[in-house]
């Protein structure tokens, strides 16, 4: 597929949620439509419970809207650091075995890759269940990099380990500036530093901007 034929569309999405116990719903995102490119980088803010989480695992497809369609071109990420994707009463080990063969990359070499960026030592041989929630995140990262997909997912900030370890995350991913990203944060610094184009959760709406300052300015000014 050529790059002119790739992208992810989001149309008139909706997504609720029940709220006391069941008998009332919560609407979470109201109406959303956006399309990502190659090479785009597009970064969504809003406060913590605006919606943003439920989103990005939309575009992944962990979840399902109540309406409205989602049409992938694209290969795309589990969002960075999530751990929850894996077997765990297999090793990580056998888990980058699994998802190399899943996306038909070469296992020797997604092995290798995650197990020396991962940083796990021994505990690469151990099952992922007895995984801390850090070594899980670094996991879900590492794997996420030996994959060659067309757009990266980030779930707020990459926070996998100390300075050092997170620094080492940023550097990965600014190798791959070529590649179309998904990043959603409370965090402007964050959407400044990293994306070309920005949008903000209001109320289940999303407003979305060319330029990331405008859509910086209009998030604070709310």
């Amino acid at each position: 597929m050529t790059n002119s034929n790739k992208y992810i569309m989001l149309n008139n999405i909706y997504k609720s949620y029940p709220i006391h116990h069941g008998r009332h719903e919560r609407l979470i995102l109201d109406s959303i439509s956006f399309t990502v490119s190659p090479g785009d980088k597009l970064g969504i803010m809003g406060p913590n419970g605006a919606g943003k989480s439920t989103l990005i695992q939309l575009v992944s497809g962990a979840l399902l809207p109540d309406k409205g369609t989602i049409d992938r071109k694209m290969s795309i990420s589990w969002p960075l650091a999530f751990g929850g994707a894996f077997q765990g009463s297999l090793t990580g080990r056998d888990n980058a075995k699994l998802l190399a063969r899943v996306y038909n990359t070469n296992v020797e070499k997604t092995v290798e890759f995650v197990e020396s960026f991962g940083e796990f030592g021994i505990y690469f041989d151990e099952p992922v269940k007895s995984y801390s929630t850090g070594m899980n995140s670094r996991l879900g990262f590492a794997l996420s990099m030996a994959i060659d997909f067309d757009c990266f997912l980030v779930d707020e900030v990459i926070s996998v380990g100390d300075q050092r370890f997170n620094k080492k995350c940023e550097a990965e991913l600014e190798q791959r500036s070529n590649k179309s990203m998904i990043m959603v944060s409370h965090h402007v610094d964050l959407i400044r530093n990293n994306c070309t184009k920005a949008a903000f959760l209001h109320q289940g709406k999303l407003h979305i901007f060319e330029q990331v300052e405008d859509a910086i300015y209009a998030y604070e000014h709310l």
